[in-house]
Formats: structure tokens, sequence, C-alpha cells
């Protein structure tokens, strides 16, 4: 069995107050989400695990955003999601070191069109602990694709949230026929 924790979405736009789509902000403050995230990271790091960092954005012209799309689609009219601002930068309180890897994902999927499934083939993973936001989109769509890839699943349930508490606990009950839930106090 080889692990790593995958950390998704945990950038301004969407988990600061000043951010654009502020969508979990309130529930990260709240629930202390990402205290729970760098206790887990600093499990990871502890336990020689690779840490990839998430993060979902488009470039400058916003030629690769869908804008068909209701999630994304107005992103260019309120420059939200530029890879080149502050908004898709990790939130300030997140651990993270220069030498982590960190993938951008255009959609909500961290799979699609992305390195993710060939870094994991790579390090020969296994096991993949997911935490970030949000529960409800993000960490759904991975832990689904990650199950149909036949990954074993695990979600931290303490360190992600979604834009209600109840969008997250309804959330994870559905995760939980396809992966093991652990808090960030009981990673192992």
């Amino acid at each position: 069995m080889k692990k790593a924790l995958v950390i998704i979405d945990f950038i301004n736009d969407i988990v600061d107050l000043n951010g654009k789509i502020p969508s979990c902000a309130q529930q990260v403050i709240e629930n202390n989400t990402i205290e729970n995230a760098n206790r887990s990271i600093l499990w990871a790091q502890s336990q020689h695990i690779p840490c990839i960092y998430i993060k979902v954005g488009f470039h400058n012209n916003y030629l690769d955003l869908p804008l068909h799309s209701p999630m994304f689609g107005k992103a260019q009219s309120i420059n939200a999601l530029n890879l080149n601002d502050w908004g898709t930068q990790f939130h300030q309180n997140l651990l993270i070191r220069k030498d982590d890897i960190v993938i951008t994902k255009p959609r909500v999927n961290p799979f699609h069109n992305t390195q993710l499934d060939s870094v994991l083939s790579a390090n020969k993973i296994t096991d993949i602990y997911f935490c970030g936001v949000s529960t409800t989109w993000a960490i759904q769509s991975a832990a689904r694709d990650a199950h149909d890839r036949d990954y074993r699943v695990h979600i931290i349930a303490d360190a992600c949230t979604a834009a209600t508490e109840e969008e997250h606990n309804i959330s994870l009950t559905t995760l939980s026929r396809i992966a093991t839930i652990h808090q960030s106090t009981d990673v192992k």
C-alpha cells in the first residue's frame, strides 16, 4: 500500500472572504478547514507521503474556459479563477512547500485533462487521501473518478467543506459507499 494526499482548491477565490467566488469561505473559517488540512499535510509529510496540490484556474485569455458551464461560464466576466491573479494562489495559511507538486485543472474533476493519474501511477500509489473544497463538487468528482480507476479512496472529512454544512454532510454520506471517511486527527 502506497499513499498520496491530494489537496484540492484551497485557493483565494474560493476560500477567502475577499475571493471572487467565495462559495466555501464562511464554512472554511467556521470549521477550521485549513487548519485541519494542515494537520493532514503534516501527517503526510511525517510519513513521507507525497502531497499533491490541485487548483482550478484558467489562462489569462480564458480560451480554456467552458463558456456554456453554469459553474464556470461567468468566470471571465468577473475575472475569477484567472491563473495570473491572486485568486488562484493557494490561501496564505495553507502549508505548501516549494518542492510540492501543483497541478492545475480546467474543470471540477482533478483527473480531467491533467497529469494527476500519471503522477499517481508513476509513484505506484494505491491509496488516495483527499481533502479540500468543495465536498459537494471537487471532492465528490475526484473520489468517484479515483474509485473507478481502482484506487482505494479516503476522505479526510474535517479537512473538507462545502457551501453549507448540510451539503458537506450529504456528500460524506454518499461518498462513504466508495471511500473510507477519516478525521484529520486519526489518519493512518
